[in-house]
């Protein structure tokens, strides 16, 4: 089982965005989350869809205590004064037919407009809606499911025998992202094609999930944000009282993805500033 961070003081901020959790799925590092939301303190939580993978659930149930304790957090920080807002991504897409809703304190939207406190806006959706495979063949966009939980399982075993060796985890899943021709060149068409939607609708940036790649990136003057997942890497993208966006990385400890300019956390931990 993975290492969860040791208890440290609450992390106050305005706004987290997490994404891609894929409760129900047995890749899904639930516990790391749960110690993130437990450890959190902030105005309002945007969970930017696929929160619960029904793919997953539909072929086989597994529902373990940890992904319980996750819906019942986020429903008790609603409770008690956290606006939390709901924007449902493709493996929980049956939640859109719910637009406009407020079922347990939690808002459910289609998409939103989101403002930052230094007065930009960005448009928060999941992103599948961009994605040209899913858009064209549901069966295409289930066999890339399937072929992703398959480099998954291979991730256990390749880290099982790191491990033995004294070798940190190691993404079999990321790195064939990052690396394989035809993967950076959709990951860098998706995000453009983001971009271009926040220019039409007029707004500063877009804040998105789907790919399972966090980024903070300036794409022809629109802010392109991507807050990654809860399976691989672990991220949220976090919003300060200034309206600085960061990326957290929640696993062994809070580690730096990107960016310039050191901004102090937790205990020394820092985030980097990347959109100020």
């Amino acid at each position: 089982m993975d290492k969860i961070p040791a208890t440290r003081p609450t992390l106050r901020l305005r706004s987290v965005f997490i994404s891609d959790v894929h409760l129900g799925f047995k890749g899904c590092r639930a516990e790391f989350l749960l110690n993130f939301l437990r450890r959190v303190e902030c105005q309002q939580i945007y969970l930017v869809g696929d929160i619960i993978d029904m793919w997953s659930l539909t072929r086989s149930f597994y529902w373990p205590q940890a992904h319980n304790d996750v819906i019942r957090t986020i429903l008790g920080k609603a409770k008690h004064g956290t606006r939390v807002i709901y924007v449902p991504g493709n493996h929980d897409r049956p939640f859109r037919d719910h637009d406009g809703l407020v079922l347990g304190n939690v808002e459910i939207h289609r998409e939103v407009v989101h403002e930052t406190a230094d007065g930009r806006r960005f448009l928060v959706l999941h992103g599948d809606e961009f994605d040209a495979i899913v858009r064209a063949s549901p069966l295409l966009e289930s066999l890339g499911s399937t072929a992703y939980s398959a480099a998954l399982r291979l991730n256990r075993y390749v880290n099982a025998v790191r491990r033995l060796f004294g070798y940190p985890y190691f993404s079999v899943a990321a790195f064939l992202k990052h690396k394989v021709k035809n993967a950076v060149k959709y990951i860098a068409n998706f995000e453009r094609a983001l971009a271009v939607e926040a220019r039409r609708r007029g707004v500063d940036g877009v804040i998105c999930g789907h790919i399972h790649r966090a980024e903070i990136s300036d794409i022809d003057g629109i802010t392109y944000c991507n807050d990654g997942d809860w399976v691989e890497s672990c991220t949220a993208l976090v919003e300060d009282f200034q309206g600085r966006l960061s990326l957290l990385r929640w696993t062994e400890t809070i580690d730096v993805l990107v960016g310039t300019q050191a901004l102090p956390l937790l205990d020394g931990a820092v985030a980097l500033e990347t959109a100020a």
